[in-house]
């Protein structure tokens, strides 16, 4: 009889995959977890973050870069995989680009005969690192751009990259489309766009807004929503409306197709290099808010670290990679779980199979699930001794779908009463929940809801000593005089200027300046333009302060800012009341200028 009833029950089926799926290549992409961005090209050069288009090849002329320098760091720091920009707004290849006459080839590095590309290919497989691409569609550069014949040009640039280095495990899209005010804009076609990576690539993901293998989380700030659902919603030719920045932040529960989240964010201020950015590393603290609200949020984190113009990562940013490193290792090297006893109260069948004990295992592939008819079950971790924590870590089974939309998290109190000490939403790959210092002999997990039955692979506990609290934005306030549309900056006398500092307010919130209009006044009667038809490079997902430069010094009383395009924010905007989302509006004096 004993030996029936075990023969039954490891015959229990496993729960019936739950709603659109991951691809084997997206579970082991999510693995990941933590992955290097490396914007560089001409930019790193000229010193801006978008690039005209109009910059000459002659630039590029980095004096000792070095790409085991930049891999050995990545492995250093616990990356999995580095992705560069190939390609960026500007055109300009890091790689001889047949198809395009605007390339390394053409610079002065190397004699001509170099290839970003080849090198850094080589050296993520030396240090064991996967290799990924970013390739922005959009082309200053490019005469073909704006017209039929550009997609064309654009897939044969895309079988080139991805062609001729080994495998890539990630093909970056920026969708940015269009040069401003002229109105040159580019209809991509995307199913092309796509077809064409998974020919020369068919493991790579795909990034964009859209997926169709992992999307963009919105922001460039460093944070996936409390609540993040690896699905989303896309129209079959990955075309139509934007995703709204709450779709993208937080996915949607039912979409119809699996692109999970991924966080990209730079170490410092900009995207690419800049000496006077080198004070804007992010400190340890923002660093480790950045990983608990990214890889703790069912989410990976692309973290950008961009090369100087020696082509070297600067000492700066890898003694703080090497800062965030040590301090997540103190953090998650001892599980506080280790050593409990874990019972649900159900288990798949009665299955062994579907013990709750699976949670505490290193085999991914094993779990506990409960009863299909069960989608509201707790299940409680006995600890060997009172132990001490601040963390609480969750992983569902994605391979069977993501299914966990609430739940809670209870302490047994020396009472024997249990206290509540969370309650959150998703789950997902991985759920890093922060609760209060608790020191208890049990924790129990009460699944509040799900869309089918709960199937959890990951249980564990860890003490963060080191992470205290949110970093608040300090950003001084400039004396603005707003209008019913342009903003009017009056410095009560007349100074030499050479150009003014902008910078939305709480992150954008308020909404932000796209392109724009600047004039100068010696007395507010007659203005002159120092610049027309401008644009804040990359404002409206990274609403960062941006210095100015006029063509030539002025001296003026008044600087007088007009928009042209704005981008609203939580709040309302271009009315006579609000000033944009301004923070600082502020000259730039010659006698501050080297």
């Amino acid at each position: 009889m004993a030996l029936a009833l075990g023969a039954a029950l490891s015959c229990t089926p496993a729960p019936t995959p739950y709603g659109v799926l991951p691809t084997r290549q997206q579970v082991e992409w999510q693995k990941m977890e933590f992955n290097m961005f490396m914007h560089f090209g001409p930019n790193t050069f000229s010193g801006m973050e978008w690039g005209t288009g109009k910059e000459t090849a002659e630039m590029f002329n980095p004096t000792a870069m070095d790409c085991r320098q930049w891999t050995s760091i990545a492995k250093a720091a616990g990356m999995k995989g580095v992705i560069i920009t190939a390609k960026h707004h500007d055109g300009f290849c890091l790689w001889p680009n047949p198809v395009s006459r605007h390339t390394v080839a053409r610079s002065p590095w190397r004699d001509g005969k170099g290839d970003v590309l080849k090198e850094l290919s080589e050296a993520c497989r030396a240090d064991g690192l996967e290799f990924g691409i970013y390739i922005s569609p959009w082309d200053r550069n490019d005469p073909h751009y704006g017209t039929d014949e550009y997609n064309e040009v654009f897939v044969k640039t895309l079988e080139h990259a991805l062609g001729g280095y080994g495998p890539v495990f990630e093909m970056w899209f920026d969708r940015a489309c269009g040069e401003g005010s002229n109105g040159k804009k580019q209809v991509y076609d995307w199913l092309l766009f796509n077809s064409t990576v998974h020919k020369m690539q068919p493991d790579a993901v795909i990034f964009s807004d859209y997926g169709p293998g992992c999307r963009w989380v919105g922001n460039e700030r460093g944070h996936a929503g409390r609540t993040c659902w690896s699905r989303t919603v896309v129209n079959e030719d990955f075309t139509g409306p934007r995703l709204s920045r709450k779709e993208l932040n937080e996915g949607t529960m039912d979409g119809n197709i699996w692109a999970a989240a991924e966080t990209d964010v730079s170490i410092r201020k900009g995207w690419f290099w800049k000496e006077k950015e080198n004070s804007t590393v992010k400190s340890l603290q923002h660093l480790l808010k950045i990983y608990y609200e990214s890889v703790g949020r069912n989410s990976v984190l692309l973290l950008n670290v961009p090369p100087d113009t020696s082509g070297l990562i600067h000492e700066t940013d890898f003694l703080r990679l090497m800062e965030l490193r040590a301090a997540l290792d103190d953090i998650f090297s001892v599980d506080l779980a280790e050593g409990a006893a874990v019972e649900a109260e159900n288990v798949r069948g009665g299955a062994r199979k579907f013990r709750a004990g699976n949670m505490l295992n290193d085999n991914y592939d094993r779990y506990w699930a409960a009863d299909d008819s069960l989608t509201k079950v707790s299940f409680t971790v006995t600890l060997p001794e009172k132990r001490t924590f601040n963390r609480v870590q969750l992983q569902e089974y994605i391979p069977l779908g993501q299914r966990v939309s609430a739940f809670s998290i209870d302490a047994l109190t020396e009472d024997g009463q249990w206290k509540p000490i969370a309650i959150e939403t998703t789950i997902g790959y991985k759920r890093i929940v922060h609760v209060p210092t608790t020191t208890t002999t049990a924790v129990r997990v009460n699944i509040e809801e799900a869309q089918a039955c709960p199937v959890l692979n990951g249980f564990a506990l860890f003490m963060d000593d080191i992470y205290v609290s949110d970093e608040k934005r300090n950003v001084p306030s400039g004396e603005i005089k707003p209008a019913a549309e342009p903003l009017i900056l009056d410095l009560g006398e007349i100074k030499p200027l050479k150009g003014f500092v902008y910078a939305p307010k709480d992150n954008g919130e308020g909404g932000v300046i796209v392109t724009y209009m600047v004039e100068t006044s010696v007395d507010g009667n007659r203005w002159e333009v120092a610049a027309r038809d401008k644009m804040f490079d990359n404002i409206v997902n990274n609403p960062v302060s941006q210095e100015v430069m006029f063509d030539s010094p002025v001296q003026a009383r008044m600087i007088r800012l007009t928009p042209q395009n704005v981008e609203a924010g939580a709040g309302a905007i271009g009315t006579e009341s609000q000033t944009y989302g301004v923070s600082v509006f502020a000259p730039v004096m010659t006698v501050a200028i080297d």
